[in-house]
């Protein structure tokens, strides 16, 4: 994956996971579901390949387009898991690794027995999937309205917000919506999510490419209008040389 350039998944569709997914090797596999379309697979194959708890947390959900989105994702995230790995998707076994925050059990989510490293973001009917060799990253966000960007943008790194602060009030959704899934991309690929402070790191609202961070690379993925998302992947030599766990 070239630093800074726009990724484009491709779009998974009824059978699309029975051909082989190309190799994780090198740039991410990135993968675009949209629920509304998938609904026929996840009717089909739900009761078959989720787990209980998959099925307990969705029915937990009260707003049906909230439920239909998740069983999309996590439907589509065990059939292309079990396409990678070559195995049934009702056999992927998930767990957390200990978050390096505080070594509690809510780190990035693994599979046992595989070299897949994977995350899964949903947003607004619209899930996106990330599969590497290395540890990985994904986020997609609806771009939010100006006064929610410009409450929530307050927490960004300085720069960033200095940043957001010298663009129009018509711009300022776009670039924070960017900024954001480029930062919540690179903070789920480190398994610390958002209890890592967001002021921390400084990635940058521009458009042309995200600013480096060493060991990692963070591109921008193209998605629906509306949208924003982005991926980080961790260099090859910045992971660990073990990954049976993973």
């Amino acid at each position: 994956m070239v630093a800074g350039a726009v990724q484009w998944p491709v779009e998974l569709t009824d059978g699309g996971w029975e051909q082989q997914p190309p190799s994780t090797a090198g740039a991410p596999g990135l993968w675009l579901v949209r629920a509304q379309a998938f609904k026929a697979v996840v009717a089909r194959l739900a009761d078959a390949v989720l787990d209980g708890a998959e099925r307990q947390r969705a029915a937990a959900f009260r707003v049906p387009g909230d439920r239909d989105t998740y069983l999309a994702g996590h439907v589509a995230l065990r059939l292309l898991l079990g396409a990678y790995l070559g195995i049934p998707p009702a056999d992927v076994l998930f767990r957390r690794l200990p978050c390096p925050l505080c070594g509690q059990p809510h780190g990035r989510p693994v599979v046992g027995g595989g070299p897949v490293h994977f995350s899964l973001s949903h947003s607004g009917g619209l899930c996106l999937l990330a599969f590497a060799c290395t540890p990985v990253g994904v986020d997609i966000e609806a771009v939010p309205a100006l006064g929610s960007a410009q409450e929530v943008g307050g927490s960004l790194h300085p720069r960033e917000v200095s940043e957001l602060r010298g663009l129009r009030d018509e711009d300022q959704p776009t670039a924070f919506a960017r900024v954001w899934v480029r930062k919540e991309a690179y903070l789920k690929g480190l398994g610390v999510g958002l209890g890592r402070s967001m002021s921390l790191d400084y990635l940058g609202t521009a458009p042309d490419a995200a600013a480096k961070v060493p060991g990692w690379t963070i591109g921008d993925v193209a998605v629906d209008d509306g949208y924003a998302a982005a991926v980080a992947v961790q260099a090859e030599a910045a992971a660990p040389e073990r990954r049976d766990h993973a």
